[in-house]
């Protein structure tokens, strides 16, 4: 029978998994839950940020802190749970605590704050691409519709055409009828002399005998 070599297995490296490639963490592999996502979490650490930048959080902190100070500062030592001698020790773990969680989330909503406007960067810069490249094209169809105008006759154009022809027109029938008044005239003054009565032609004749 054919040897058949098994790859390299390690316990805990799921199936198939070799020593000399590197595992692929995923996000089920160290972050357990039926319901957990990592948007869901990116959106509640924004949404504690930004409560933690409103004056209803401050003035709750402050109103906190007063009043743990004074209970364990003016309230019976049997009631006392963090004694003013041990310099409120409780308290200051507290407040390093909420401090030490509050930092990371600030970190987290900022760089979900500045991969949306690096997002909206990259969509406004195409989007001024798109816009200019679409005024550069009706730039080109103006100018090539004023270029196919220039050949095409306008109304202007038509109107200044049809006047000039117009005034041609009159102007030739002047000429006309100043060329058949010119004819009229003639014609009258060459009539009468054309109607005189001529002798007959024997009458000289016998005269001259």
């Amino acid at each position: 029978m054919a040897d058949r070599r098994r790859p390299n297995r390690t316990p805990g490296r799921g199936r198939g998994a070799r020593l000399d490639q590197p595992r692929e963490f995923r996000r089920r592999d160290f972050l357990p839950g039926p319901g957990f996502s990592q948007e869901s979490f990116g959106v509640w650490s924004e949404q504690f940020a930004r409560f933690m930048g409103t004056p209803l959080f401050l003035i709750g902190l402050t109103a906190f802190a007063v009043i743990w100070i004074g209970w364990n500062t003016w309230a019976p030592v049997a009631w006392q749970f963090d004694p003013r001698e041990l310099n409120y020790t409780l308290l200051t773990l507290l407040l390093s605590l909420q401090a030490s969680y509050a930092a990371p989330l600030i970190l987290l909503a900022q760089n979900r704050q500045a991969d949306r406007d690096r997002v909206t960067v990259e969509q406004d810069r195409a989007r001024d691409e798109r816009n200019l490249a679409d005024t550069e094209y009706l730039t080109r169809e103006v100018a090539a519709l004023r270029l196919a105008l220039r050949e095409v006759a306008t109304r202007d154009f038509v109107r200044s055409e049809l006047r000039a022809l117009l005034q041609e027109l009159d102007e030739r029938a002047v000429d006309e009828r100043a060329v058949d008044e010119r004819t009229v005239d003639e014609r009258a003054t060459t009539e009468p002399s054309s109607s005189s009565p001529r002798l007959p032609s024997g009458t000289g004749e016998r005269r001259s005998d």
